[in-house]
């Protein structure tokens, strides 16, 4: 009996030595999670290795759009699983010719023989299944350099896969698998990618915001949560950890030198964020900086302001420009929120004239002054409010006030 199925690949890298049983059970309990909306669909693993997904009456394009969340996914193919039997894989071949929007003038087979055990070879599986098209499609022809269409066979012991074609996963690591971080996450455009890409190298994130209430609004909270209410579609489900920052802020303006607001700020952010992810048993911070992009992103700046933390400071954009930044969050749908008119606590409070090439040995002295400052810094990791946001369905009408 013919089953439609969605056959599933990963990386070269999660599959070898000891890591890949776990990366495995990881990489299930994720699609799992993503398929629960799909009640029907249905992860098998089959004994030698492969894994697929039976539709059992669910549509291609809704799994597929599902397992694009998954991280470690390499690639899937629509396929259809059946009975390891020459007409059986015939009559396969057969539908997934059929569905091509027109018959191609050209066409290759490409045999996978796992069962050693099954009646015929490759070589005469090439010409069984390939002459059975031959005879089949009237005009169509054999090339086997570039062919319009490549049919797959893969025959295993238990069942066989039929597919033509392969759509690509995100590829990355399973999510979790390589530990956890916090995303220094803004309002902005590049640091939800910046958390997009970092969980894509499998760590798991949970999001630090610094909030300056009154001097940002209610919605500029919200629009915090939701970017990360869709980072969480990749994850099930994330921690925010929502800092209030006005009174450092206030104290800061009125203590330092104007041009240097910027850095003292992050490097305090820094800090608080260091002892957030010391509670929550995290080994990095993300940031979502990219290499001269603002005055406190000059190779100088990042330097002093990364030495306020003694976890590593992974910067996932540090290389990319604006527009790749850009095509990206348009891609996981981030950028529609990013772009709302709801500004962050660091551009509310930009001096005129930021440093660019900031002198540590300055930075340093001028916090050694501020005695109130690691009182402060206390209070703020206190009163830190935390969160879990979830994925959820929004509509265009939900980000128009």
């Amino acid at each position: 009996m013919n089953t439609e199925v969605i056959l599933l690949r990963f990386g070269e890298l999660m599959l070898k030595g000891r890591n890949r049983n776990r990366f495995e059970n990881q990489i299930v309990q994720q699609i799992k999670r993503v398929l629960k909306p799909l009640g029907r669909a249905v992860v098998r693993t089959e004994s030698y290795g492969r894994m697929y997904v039976e539709l059992n009456g669910e549509s291609h394009a809704d799994v597929e759009r599902e397992l694009s969340k998954v991280f470690g996914l390499h690639s899937f193919s629509r396929a259809i699983k059946t009975a390891p039997d020459l007409e059986e894989i015939r009559a396969a071949a057969r539908i997934v010719m059929d569905r091509l929007e027109r018959v191609p003038e050209t066409f290759r087979v490409t045999v996978r023989r796992v069962n050693k055990q099954f009646p015929h070879d490759t070589f005469e599986m090439h010409q069984l299944l390939g002459g059975y098209l031959l005879e089949s499609y009237e005009g169509l022809k054999v090339d086997v350099h570039e062919p319009q269409v490549n049919v797959h066979v893969e025959i295993r012991h238990q069942e066989a896969f039929v597919y033509i074609g392969t759509l690509p996963g995100p590829g990355g690591f399973p999510l979790g698998s390589n530990g956890k971080a916090m995303l220094m996450l803004s309002g902005g455009i590049d640091s939800p990618v910046a958390g997009w890409f970092a969980m894509k190298r499998g760590l798991r994130i949970e999001a630090v915001h610094f909030h300056s209430y009154p001097y940002t609004s209610e919605r500029a909270k919200q629009k915090v949560i939701d970017l990360t209410s869709v980072l969480a579609e990749y994850a099930g489900s994330i921690m925010i950890h929502m800092v209030p920052f006005t009174e450092i802020q206030t104290r800061l303006k009125e203590s330092c030198r104007e041009n240097l607001l910027i850095t003292m700020m992050r490097r305090v952010m820094f800090r608080i964020t260091e002892q957030l992810a010391e509670q929550r048993e995290a080994l990095a911070i993300v940031t979502g900086e990219s290499l001269g992009q603002v005055a406190s992103q000059t190779l100088s700046s990042m330097n002093v302001i990364g030495r306020a933390a003694t976890l590593p400071v992974l910067r996932p954009l540090i290389t990319m420009d604006k527009l790749e930044i850009i095509a990206i969050s348009e891609k996981i749908e981030t950028y529609p929120i990013s772009i709302l008119p709801y500004e962050d606590c660091c551009t509310l409070f930009m001096p005129k004239s930021p440093s660019t090439n900031p002198s540590l040995k300055v930075v340093e002295y001028s916090e050694k002054a501020m005695d109130w400052l690691p009182e402060l810094i206390r209070e703020a990791v206190e009163k830190t409010e935390t969160m879990w946001v979830k994925p959820e369905q929004k509509s265009e009408e939900d980000h128009l006030f």
